[in-house]
């Protein structure tokens, strides 16, 4: 990892897996199954995701690799250094002398406290900012669906889940990602391009600072939350910047709400217990203290949390007005078939426009 620029990643990493605190079932002997269990959940949650969409990845079968809350950090701080280099590029001429130094290693431990807390809560992953570009890394650690280890373990012993049906489960959300990305040929390009033109068109500007607050007062004048959308990304963004934003806040409540859909339907007659499973980690997310419902709602998790349900009714509703789970293959065709963030609301917008495009078409 880097150890010039504006963020000091390896700090970042060091300061994310102490923030991780203590891991009570990491040298559990329950551990030792895991390997093998979420291979083997992992294999058939892969078939019968294919059976339920139709969607078969085309990058080769999918691999599970179990890991402690360290090894996430790890995988995610690559994932971050990544995603952000276009933006810690544009900012490393600026960062230099001994007040550089400082920011970097004030930046370095921000992002670290975020990881570090985010690593206690994760169950599993499919990052596809972790596949990087050839040559980018060791072929073995691209492409990974993660599974957290220990915090698996914690949930299935403190509310008594049957393991194998709750590793099934997990499974079977983390493939349906990974069939999204790689059996949908343009979409993992089109998701990193909108998240490319975002981090390019930021520019460091004190006044972008001012008319953001500005706008996030006028926004609670008017009696709505100026973070609901995705916390503060959004309410720093500019108008360019926040059309863009609205693009990915579509695509990933498609992607979050088809990743659940399949999931009950993928699993139906194989996990028993799903609707407890769904039950206990909707409550979970929604649990907190103050101070951590703030800290979600500032780095967008709560956005992220809303995008499951806006893409689950989105879903419900095509499906309803159009007919059948076919309704919704228009989805997969290109990027200007996606829904808008507006058409996951209104949904019957979006079928509108796809229809009408049709008989244009035909």
């Amino acid at each position: 990892m880097s150890g010039s620029g504006p963020v000091d990643w390896q700090l970042a990493e060091r300061v994310a897996v102490r923030a991780s605190g203590r891991e009570p079932f990491a040298e559990s002997y329950l551990s030792q199954s895991l390997q093998r269990d979420f291979d083997e959940a992992t294999q058939e949650a892969e078939e019968l995701v294919a059976q339920a969409t139709g969607l078969r990845s085309l990058a080769g079968p999918a691999r599970a690799r179990v890991t402690d809350r360290a090894g996430w950090v790890h995988a995610n701080v690559r994932s971050f250094e990544r995603l952000l280099r276009p933006l810690t590029d544009k900012l490393e001429g600026r960062v230099s002398g001994v007040a550089g130094g400082i920011t970097r290693r004030v930046a370095a431990v921000e992002v670290g406290m975020l990881l570090g807390w985010m690593s206690g809560r994760v169950l599993g992953q499919y990052d596809l900012l972790v596949v990087g570009d050839p040559g980018d890394e060791a072929p073995d650690d691209q492409d990974l669906l993660y599974y957290v280890g220990p915090n698996v373990l914690a949930l299935e012993k403190r509310f008594a889940f049957p393991p194998g049906e709750f590793r099934l489960w997990l499974a079977l959300h983390e493939v349906t990602h990974r069939a999204q990305f790689t059996g949908v040929p343009w979409l993992r390009e089109h998701y990193l391009g909108l998240v490319g033109q975002t981090l390019d068109s930021v520019e460091p500007d004190p006044k972008q600072l001012l008319d953001a607050i500005a706008r996030a007062v006028d926004e609670m004048r008017k009696g709505r939350s100026a973070l609901a959308d995705g916390g503060l990304a959004t309410l720093f963004a500019t108008p360019a910047q926040r059309a863009v934003l609205d693009k990915i806040g579509g695509l990933m409540s498609l992607l979050e709400g088809h990743g659940d859909v399949t999931m009950d339907r993928a699993g139906e007659g194989r996990v028993p217990s799903a609707p407890r499973f769904a039950r206990v980690l909707r409550e979970r997310r929604a649990s907190g203290s103050a101070a951590t419902k703030l800290l979600q709602r500032l780095i967008g998790l709560e956005a992220k949390i809303n995008q499951y349900a806006q893409g689950e009714r989105f879903i419900a509703e095509i499906e309803r007005l159009g007919g059948g789970p076919e309704a919704l293959d228009p989805v997969w065709r290109g990027a200007s078939w996606l829904p808008t963030l507006a058409e996951i609301r209104e949904p019957e917008e979006w079928l509108a426009r796809v229809r009408l495009s049709d008989e244009l078409v035909g």
